[in-house]
């Protein structure tokens, strides 16, 4: 290896046999990571795409049929699955067409990811620098030393400890995007408290327009567009494309930066921490990318850590970008896989519905699973349990009724903090009380032999 400074050019010499070595280890890296050697990719130009027939892969046309009904019944537009780059699936709905634009919503979130890669790789910043150098000071209304914590890196993994409960306000949904220093309150030390909070996010932008002196369309087409045929534009920090731009996307993801031999971003390191656990707070979280297979998460607007995966019913390598009203992109290694969905909401928003609804992602996955033909439905789909409480808001209390015998439960709040706790409860059923809670939204922790199951619970008064 050899570090070369901006102003001096560097040659190393290699021997035949340690650039056998290299390219061996970058066909071992490759496999390691899940990309297949013979992934394809389209041509920048053109409708051309080519195709993998879902019989190769064993799915059979009425379970394809039972896919392509639910995403219809959940008002889905636009639907793609991939396969090695190939288009196994591609479904449109309605009057929207393979040409018609939707919103990325905050799905578009892991693109301002990736270009911060690029840009930190052009010499253009460093993630580590303080987010002042580029937003200037007085940015926020913290103190100075507080204000002085908070790092772009801190804006790429929603740690930068600025107070979300404003965006968060249903009394203030005009709030929700205000970048106006107003706006941004300290809350806790950069690095201490993870919360999503669009605010910090969005600025970003301006940090990029600030690194590389160029409006972030064209620094999004420059580095990220013109090299893999995506179409597409930013307006008031959301990203607009055609499904297939956005599958695109995914492709590039699945090949960790790389379109067809063209390394967009050179930084393993970087793309590792973006599709990984990115800090110690929420386990489910990378740079602005949605992880599977940690052990909690948490959600949008609420400070409480769920046990579990974020998708129990999807692989456990999936890395997702998610935005409201069920934009999803999935990532899926394992399996060679990139997963598109684009629509309006499909009704799956009990947990974190405000931005990042997770509950129609497992049940879309309960689908994929059951493609293949020698798949039954029992062996792909986690079991759990299944539990009703009604009413659902209430402002006396909860019954609480399921299929399997309670050990304890835990009611919390919004933070995460334990309200009450009742153990030794025996049977399938109990009641509730709400001893004096206000209104807002809480959480009951069921614990059932290894399950621990939570639901939210509403209480209106």
């Amino acid at each position: 290896m050899c570090l070369c400074s901006k102003k001096s050019l560097c040659l190393p010499f290699f021997s035949m046999k340690s650039i056998f070595t290299s390219l061996l280890l970058i066909f071992n890296g490759l496999l390691v990571f899940g990309q297949s050697p013979n992934l394809y990719f389209p041509p920048k130009t053109g409708s051309v795409w080519q195709t993998t027939s879902p019989a190769s892969l064993n799915f059979c046309p009425e379970r394809i049929d039972s896919l392509y009904d639910f995403l219809a019944k959940t008002d889905t537009k636009g639907f793609l699955l991939l396969k090695d780059g190939r288009i196994v699936l591609e479904k449109y709905f309605g009057t929207f067409v393979q040409d018609s634009v939707w919103y990325w919503a905050s799905a578009g979130k892991t693109a301002t990811a990736f270009l911060a890669g690029q840009a930190q790789e052009k010499g253009l910043l460093k993630i580590s620098d303080k987010s002042s150098k580029y937003l200037g000071a007085g940015w926020t209304t913290c103190p100075t030393d507080k204000e002085n914590l908070i790092t772009v890196r801190h804006q790429l993994t929603m740690t930068t400890g600025l107070d979300d409960t404003l965006a968060w306000s249903p009394q203030h949904p005009d709030l929700q995007n205000c970048t106006d220093p107003t706006c941004l309150k300290f809350k806790a030390d950069a690095g201490t408290r993870w919360a999503y909070h669009n605010p910090p996010y969005l600025l970003l932008h301006d940090v990029l327009e600030a690194a590389s002196g160029q409006n972030i369309n064209i620094f999004t087409k420059n580095n990220l567009f013109d090299p893999t045929g995506m179409k597409g534009l930013w307006v008031n920090g959301v990203l607009f494309s055609t499904p297939r731009t956005m599958a695109r996307y995914g492709l590039l993801l699945q090949a960790h930066g790389i379109w067809n031999g063209d390394t967009l971003l050179h930084d393993p390191n970087y793309f590792q921490e973006m599709t990984h656990v990115s800090q110690n707070l929420n386990k489910s979280y990378g740079y602005l990318t949605w992880l599977n297979g940690g052990p909690s998460f948490m959600v949008p607007a609420v400070q409480f850590v769920f046990p579990g995966k974020l998708m129990p019913a999807a692989p456990a390598d999936i890395f997702a970008a998610l935005g409201k009203n069920d934009q999803k992109i999935h990532v899926v290694p394992s399996k060679g896989w990139v997963v598109i969905r684009m629509g309006n909401d499909g009704g799956g928003t009990s947990q974190g519905g405000l931005a990042v609804p997770i509950a129609y992602d497992n049940e879309l996955w309960k689908r994929l699973n059951n493609l293949e033909c020698t798949t039954p439905t029992a062996e792909v789909v986690e079991k759990e349990g299944v539990v009703h409480i009604f009413p659902n808001p209430s402002s006396a209390g909860w019954q609480v009724e399921s299929d399997f015998d309670f050990q304890k439960i835990e009611l919390a709040d919004a933070f995460g903090r334990v309200l009450k706790s009742e153990k030794n409860i025996s049977g399938r059923e109990f009641f509730l009380k709400n001893d004096g809670l206000a209104s807002g939204v809480y959480f009951l922790k069921i614990f059932a032999g290894r399950q621990v199951l939570v639901r939210e619970i509403f209480v209106s008064n």
